[in-house]
């Protein structure tokens, strides 16, 4: 399975790098240092690790027939961990940043640019996914009627988000969010939008706690401001007892949806949905 750029997205352009490019781009949520800050840790974090095993897992058992599009990709840390399972997929992001290092990871092909920019011709794409991106979009049933509108009929969306309201935090001011979902907001968007979901969990059960704690009381209580709320390579790379209970923990998690399973709480929700 291979992507087929002259056929989908026609009016893009290979310019540096290796990298296609459409002729315009708009304005994005998402901090222009986000790409680069993710890139230090994203190797050596157990977040985006158990993450992407989650996200490959599913990808897998509902065998899209089509390459993936990796919507707001970012450093192509998902799209590498998709080609590594044997899973074909393409990358489409709209920083500089994040395309130029998704092309140093060996993902191919990548573009940067905005979905809406791109010009992809409608039923064009059989696959599509959003990981960590819907959050980011302050309009999200345009974003995912568009997504299915490039869809064909019984394509696939596999979407990730940041997950109950309640941990809003100065973190998610940071990163851009507007908003964090529960899997029934999340079921409510993409019906809602004309998809119909086949599978949704939460992942990430051992988290809320130290989310709570951490980032979102002492934001509430005025002692967690926007700019304390860097990504921090310490919160991503740990060491210790506590790492490895969380460790073990989120490997049962993993091994439980890898085998169709769900969990029924979490800091992150995982949906796969069709366009019928």
């Amino acid at each position: 399975m291979t992507f087929d750029l002259a056929k989908v997205a026609p009016g893009l352009e290979l310019r540096v790098d290796g990298i296609w490019f459409a002729r315009q781009h708009a304005s994005v949520s998402y901090p222009e240092h986000g790409n680069a800050a993710c890139l230090e840790v994203e190797d050596r974090s157990f977040w985006f690790r158990h993450r992407n095993r989650c996200i490959a897992s599913v990808v897998r058992r509902f065998a899209p027939q089509d390459a993936l599009l990796d919507i707001g990709g970012g450093n192509g840390y998902v799209a590498k961990g998709l080609l590594a399972a044997g899973l074909a997929c393409a990358l489409l992001e709209p920083g500089i940043d994040g395309a130029l290092a998704a092309r140093a990871r060996g993902v191919d092909p990548v573009i940067c640019a905005r979905l809406e920019d791109v010009g992809m011709a409608p039923g064009s794409v059989g696959a599509a996914g959003m990981f960590d991106v819907l959050e980011h979009i302050e309009d999200e049933a345009g974003a995912l009627r568009q997504v299915r509108s490039l869809l064909r009929p019984g394509g696939l969306l596999f979407l990730t988000v940041p997950a109950y309201t309640f941990l809003f935090s100065a973190d998610d001011v940071v990163a851009g969010h507007f908003r964090r979902y529960t899997l029934r907001s999340l079921r409510r968007a993409v019906i809602g939008s004309g998809f119909t979901q086949l599978y949704a969990t939460y992942i990430f059960a051992p988290l809320p706690p130290a989310v709570l704690l951490l980032r979102t009381l002492p934001t509430r209580v005025g002692l967690r401001q926007p700019a304390d709320a860097e990504l921090q390579t310490s919160e991503h790379v740990r060491e210790g007892i506590s790492a490895r209970i969380i460790d073990r923990l989120l490997d049962k998690e993993a091994q439980r949806i890898e085998a169709g399973g769900t969990i029924p709480f979490g800091t992150s929700c995982l949906a796969v949905c069709s366009k019928d």
